[in-house]
């Protein structure tokens, strides 16, 4: 069993999975803005140097336990819940994404949390065509389209956990944000599976003129630090896409980041069909949804979160991108990569 460590300290806001690609930018973002001792960190392993010296609390508890978890949310005002299972078995996307929320909100309400903040996923809507859509939690079987065609209705089993998740936090009042695809240093998703992409096969799908919404870490992190520090900007239950509001092309997003690892640009373009069956062949663990976010257009109407929270979008994904290139080619170690393709 685990459980908490040392005094609580004067904290008041409660951020699960720091140790993680985004909540580590967004604990970062915290603390740039002077928040670092106002923050605790629920945690499994000690937390970073950086954060403990900026005067972060840590608690050492998993979403798995709850009785580790008792405590945890002691004097805290505000939960920025980002911590996620991804992929692998669906018993334990389930035990972290679902269960583990619902004994954290469990515990929130004990505590008196008056507010919290929920990192969720564009994927939890049905697949296909996605055309500048707005928020939705249409269900299948609702009636009418509403200001919506977006049906909440997953592919996989970690979207459906997460979309499981955001349903406890939004009946709990509190807020969810549901990016699309999100890149920057640490992500180890996005960038490394289009370098796997390209190097299996290395042509345009159908031109690459397929649109899709993107929004770097360090863009995300300012909208939740936004949120954490003025919580009131959001209404309960309230649903929020989160992404840059201008959408790009996969040709543009490939390009950039063929320039920012020095790969070679696709020269080839090849008609969807012959291109799925390549990418079948040499990818085999690529799904059919996997491909599809690559492939169709994925974009979302993004304006109302930056226009709620008066953060700037950001420089955009050529900027974004280029800063990031140094920490991919040090994380994938592109000669690394491509041997394991």
């Amino acid at each position: 069993m685990t459980t908490g460590l040392g005094a609580v300290g004067p904290t008041d806001i409660l951020v699960t999975g720091a140790s993680g690609f985004i909540g580590a930018a967004v604990v970062r973002e915290l603390v740039r803005r002077g928040a670092g001792p106002r923050l605790r960190v629920l945690a499994r392993r000690p937390a970073p140097a950086w954060m403990t010296e900026a005067g972060v609390a840590e608690w050492r508890g998993d979403l798995t336990d709850a009785a580790g978890l008792a405590g945890a949310c002691s004097g805290i005002s505000t939960v920025v819940h980002l911590a996620s299972h991804i992929g692998g078995d669906a018993r334990q996307g389930t035990a972290v994404n679902e269960d583990g929320t619902r004994d954290l909100l469990a515990e929130a309400r004990r505590a008196g949390v008056r507010h919290s903040l929920y990192l969720s996923t564009c994927a939890v809507y049905r697949d296909g065509d996605h055309r500048g859509a707005a928020e939705s939690v249409r269900r299948p079987g609702d009636a009418g389209p509403g200001r919506s065609a977006l049906v909440t209705d997953p592919a996989s089993a970690t979207s459906r956990s997460r979309l499981a998740a955001e349903r406890l936090v939004r009946a709990a009042g509190g807020v969810v944000l549901r990016p699309h695809l999100v890149y920057g240093a640490g992500d180890r998703h996005v960038v490394p599976t289009l370098v796997r992409w390209l190097r299996a096969v290395p042509a345009w799908a159908d031109g690459g003129l397929a649109r899709t919404s993107v929004v770097a870490v360090e863009d995300l992190a300012r909208v939740f630090a936004a949120f954490a520090l003025d919580p009131g900007r959001g209404r309960p239950g309230e649903v929020f896409h989160l992404a840059d509001p201008r959408p790009v092309r996969m040709r543009t997003l490939v390009t950039a980041v063929c320039e920012g690892l020095g790969l070679p640009i696709p020269t080839a373009d090849l008609r969807l069909g012959e291109h799925r069956a390549r990418t079948r062949a040499a990818l085999a663990w690529l799904s059919e949804h996997q491909y599809s976010l690559l492939t169709r257009d994925h974009w979302y109407e993004s304006s109302r979160v930056w226009a709620r929270t008066g953060e700037p979008v950001g420089p955009g994904l050529a900027a974004r991108m280029a800063e990031a290139a140094p920490a991919y080619r040090e994380a994938l170690g592109i000669q690394e990569v491509f041997a394991r393709i």
